[in-house]
């Protein structure tokens, strides 16, 4: 999942929305219309704030200061200019000290020149304001006000919309204000119905009258001195709502009947009255345009006809008259904020935003040309030899889309993985995200490319034999889905309590948006929907569902571990929506991003569903040289049934492997985890053993490279460099084929994804056996920072095959010592497999202890042995060079160190041992690419 700064990135969209609003409600200024070169006093009144975090500013008297800026131009940054000092958030700034005012009231007077330090000649056109502690700890949303020429102004303070639907024959108060006494005229419908001479105030009150569905206009006029400014609002009366059934076959969203006809259908609960409005009807409610609503209320309906043929329209629901939302079905949206900043790279002919809309949009379109898809029965892979490749579309590609990531299969292909997880491609908020903001769920996020181009990418993969899966967010969404919006708690600034799918509040810990409601029926239709709509549409093979623990109604507040407690509830919830997607395709993959009791874990996970699992601390602990055990990657350790644990050793959410160990590693006088190529040496390790453990497994982008970026690079989530060039790095291209051939024998062996296997994974040497019908496999390998000589404790003798140097090993003495430098792992198999390219392991020739497997015209002698003091050497063979010995304690450690030059068939030395305590020692004889090792006693003399 994503974790956000919370207070800031919860409030963004909604602040968008509820800064202007909060002006009159929060904000009043004397005079009404503040300018650039004169005293304004400007008052707070607290108790209407909309952020959280104010609540924490009521009840004082003191320490409330005025956090604020000027801005130049009418649509630029309104913090442009701040005034001297102000510059130390956590601080209190002295000049804008408010004065107490009493009931949550404060009030400051200023010169907005004086104030900010704005040059004599350069316009104000606005103040942003907000009010905080002297710490820094509470604080108002943004407030915007505007700054006006000084010239005769007029505006209605009352009704504070400038567009709103009346009650027929009620009344309404009206009052306006102007920038100075003048003459006021008030008139309704083009019919002057009050005047007022020499004055800045009028007040009236207006009659409705019983004609439902019309519009109605009122304005405002002051006259000065040849002068003159208005202004206006409308309003409708509310309509009489027809009620009708809905057609048969009709869906929530856009049913397409022909090419020139579409029934629009939106569930509405709660709602009085519903107009489609568009580019049909310049974005303003008629009678035409009003929906109907069905006998029980839920649902609102409307048939479009003469639609222009092929065409895009863009169309909203006007709600109740004061939320316009775009369809939460439609499969394309146009964003007021967001497109502007996207190019023909991310998506080409992308349609202008339409002229007199507001807020983003919903395009539907007739006629459309169905993709061609050119893999109708792609086989998906195994469960147990899944190997995902976990990437983020804008942080993988210089491109940022889905043609690019198309162009780069021949590089998975290389690597070997089958199967591809797109980080959330679904509308989300803004162009720059990780994408766990959803705001649509059934439109692919245009910054990324076309709906055809993803079809392509997907299309493109099944050729190349890869799944695609999904990542998808239905445990929360963002401010912009129009559930959200529709039922919207102002007040507390959360989801309503009768909003049909969201909770007011989480009923668990780390949610960050809003909380979808599980047990909710209309919940419970929409993730029905999303599954089969991608399935469908799309052909996903399957989903990775976000923080899957938080589909819950048991309400566990803020304590993780009765939230993580088994949950019957939660569990009937995932076993419904399983059995919905395999009805709807039988082999998609469903994948939980759970982390929750072992118990419910493992009724899932035998009921289907996949489960990530998580090794990312336990290999950084191991790549920087402190013993962990991985063992929790095993379903057998779990006591599961199926092989369904998806282990990994980095994800999204993870810190770099090879940025911990290059930080924070382990070292030795002559070994460091931290130098580059030994850190990438141990990545091969690490991923030797997390690939080996029989079960489907998952790679992060770039892993196979050693990316080594830390997470919190320009912000946790913010964008990452690209690193392309890693391969063009000898040492880095030997870890990406190291990981390629460990991913081929994962994929191709049976020994790999065997029932009979066995890890021994306690010790700083760590061991897994496959027994497989036709072929066993031996791994072992030293996760210390220094040798370890431990027995090898092969599964049985034998012949034995090195895979990576292709090294043919008798063993008769299946426990064995053997000799592992740092780092050193070996994958043994019973069977000679096509082996890689050489050298992609720095370990030379295998070293057995008391190793008698020396080549013809060889022999190697120590005597005495057991010896009092000095070790006699014999060593003959045709080696001509230098000729390390080394004396090891059972512990590894190097005890005694000497070369000797070899230049005859016969080496002769010593090897003194008169300072050893008396025990078992390792001598070994390092010559060129060979090394022996032979078992040495030393005794009292």
């Amino acid at each position: 999942m994503k974790f956000f700064t919370l207070p800031r990135l919860l409030l963004l969209f909604i602040l968008q929305f509820l800064c202007w609003q909060a002006l009159a409600q929060v904000v009043t200024t004397v005079p009404a219309f503040p300018t650039a070169d004169k005293k304004v006093t400007i008052t707070f009144d607290l108790t209407k704030a909309k952020d959280p975090r104010a609540k924490n500013l009521l009840g004082k008297t003191s320490d409330v200061y005025l956090w604020s800026g000027a801005g130049t131009t009418a649509n630029g940054d309104a913090f442009e200019y701040q005034p001297a000092g102000q510059s130390t958030w956590g601080a209190p700034f002295e000049p804008g000290k408010m004065i107490s005012l009493g009931n949550d009231k404060w009030q400051i007077t200023l010169v907005p020149r004086v104030y900010f330090g704005v040059p004599a000649g350069t316009p104000i056109r606005k103040l942003g304001l907000l009010l905080k502690n002297g710490n820094g700890t509470a604080q108002t949303e943004d407030i915007i006000i505007a700054v006006y020429e000084d010239e005769l102004k007029v505006s209605f303070q009352q009704p504070e919309q400038e567009f709103f639907f009346a009650a027929p024959n009620s009344t309404m108060q009206v009052e306006a204000v102007a920038s100075e006494a003048a003459e006021l005229r008030l008139l309704h419908d083009g019919v002057e119905v009050r005047r007022v001479l020499g004055s800045e105030k009028l007040s009236h009150t207006i009659r409705t009258g019983p004609d439902r569905g019309l519009r109605h206009r009122v304005t405002i006029e002051a006259i000065k001195a040849g002068e003159s400014a208005s202004d206006t609002f409308e309003y409708m009366i509310k309509p009489v709502v027809p009620v009708a059934a809905l057609p048969a076959g009709m869906v929530d969203g856009i049913n397409y009947i022909n090419e020139a006809e579409v029934v629009l259908v939106l569930y509405a609960p709660h709602k009085e009255h519903v107009y489609v409005i568009g580019e049909f009807n310049d974005w303003q409610p008629t009678q035409e345009h009003l929906m109907r609503r069905t006998p029980d209320g839920n649902r609102y309906w409307l048939r479009l006809h003469s639609l222009p043929i092929r065409e895009e329209v863009a169309f909203q629901y006007l709600v109740d008259g004061a939320v316009a939302v775009a369809d939460p079905y439609t499969e394309k949206i146009l964003d007021p904020w967001n497109d502007q900043f996207l190019g023909d790279a991310n998506y080409p002919n992308l349609k202008p935003y339409p002229e007199g809309a507001s807020g983003i949009v919903s395009v539907l379109q007739t006629e459309q040309q169905a993709y061609s898809w050119h893999v109708e029965d792609f086989e998906r892979p195994a469960t147990d030899q899944l190997v995902i490749y976990e990437l983020l579309l804008r942080d993988f590609v210089a491109t940022r889309n889905y043609k690019t990531l198309t162009d780069t299969l021949s590089y998975f292909k290389r690597l070997g993985i089958n199967a591809i997880q797109l980080m959330p491609v679904m509308e989300f908020s803004g162009n720059e995200s990780w994408g766990y903001n959803p705001i649509f769920y059934f439109t692919p996020d245009k910054a990324y490319g076309t709906e055809e181009d993803l079809k392509a990418f997907i299309d493109a993969a099944h050729k190349a034999g890869i799944a695609v899966i999904l990542d998808v967010v239905l445990n929360q969404a963002d401010f912009e889905f129009p559930y959200v919006k529709l039922y919207w708690d102002e007040n507390n600034n959360r989801p309503a309590a009768n909003n049909p799918y969201f909770n007011p509040v989480a009923t668990h810990p780390y949610n960050v948006f809003f909380d979808f409601n599980h047990d909710s029926p209309a919940t419970k239709a929409l993730v029905q929907r999303v599954t089969q709509y991608w399935l469908q549409e799309y052909k996903v093979d399957g989903f990775r569902f976000d923080l899957s623990k938080g589909f819950t109604q048991k309400n566990s507040g803020d304590d993780v571990g009765a939230w993580s407690a088994y949950d019957a509830d939660r569990v009937a919830t995932w076993k419904r929506i399983y059995d919905e997607i395999r009805s709807i395709d039988e082999t998609a993959y469903v994948i939980l991003e759970h982390f929750a009791d072992n118990a419910e874990e493992k009724e899932l996970a035998n009921y289907g569903m996949l489960f990530w699992g998580n090794a990312n601390h336990d290999f950084r602990q191991l790549g920087k040289g402190t013993n962990a055990n991985p063992q929790w990657l095993s379903y057998q350790v779990r006591g599961w049934e199926q092989p369904h644990v998806i282990g990994y050793l980095e994800s999204h959410d993870e810190e770099r492997f090879m940025y911990d160990v290059k930080q924070n590693g382990k070292a030795t006088s002559s070994y460091s985890t931290r130098k580059q190529s030994t850190a990438l040496n141990r990545a091969k390790l690490a991923a030797a053993f997390a690939l080996a453990i029989p079960g489907p497994k998952m790679i992060w982008q770039f892993g196979e490279l050693g990316y080594d970026i830390g997470i919190d690079e320009h912000g946790r989530t913010g964008n990452k460099p690209l690193r392309w060039t890693y391969q063009n790095d000898p040492e880095r291209a030997k870890l990406f084929q190291v990981y390629a051939e460990l991913i081929k024998l994962k994929t191709s062996q049976p020994a790999f994804a065997t029932k009979d296997f066995t890890l021994d994974l306690d010790n700083i040497v760590k061991r897994i056996t496959l027994d497989g019908a036709d072929m066993d496999v031996f791994l072992i390998g030293n996760f210390d920072v220094q040798q370890q000589l431990p027995q090898a404790n092969f599964p049985n003798a034998g012949t034995w095959y090195d895979y990576f140097t292709g090294d043919e090993l008798v063993i008769t003495e299946s426990n064995k010592e053997i000799l592992l430098e740092p780092g050193e792992f070996r994958l043994f198999t019973t069977q000679k497999l096509e082996g890689p390219a050489t050298n992609l392991l720095p370990w030379s020739r295998i070293i057995l202890a008391a190793d008698d497997q020396l080549a013809a015209g060889q022999s190697i002698k120590v005597y005495p042995n057991p010896a009092p003091g000095t070790a006699n050497l014999y060593f003959e063979s045709a080696y001509r060079g230098p000729v390390q010995l080394q004396v090891l304690d059972v512990t590894g450690r190097i005890l005694y160190r000497h070369t000797l030059n070899k230049t005859q068939e016969v080496l002769q030395g010593q090897v003194p041992l008169q300072k050893a305590a008396n025990g078992l020692y390792y001598l070994q004889v390092t010559a060129g690419n060979e090394r022996h090792v032979q078992k040495l006693v030393k005794v009292s003399e």
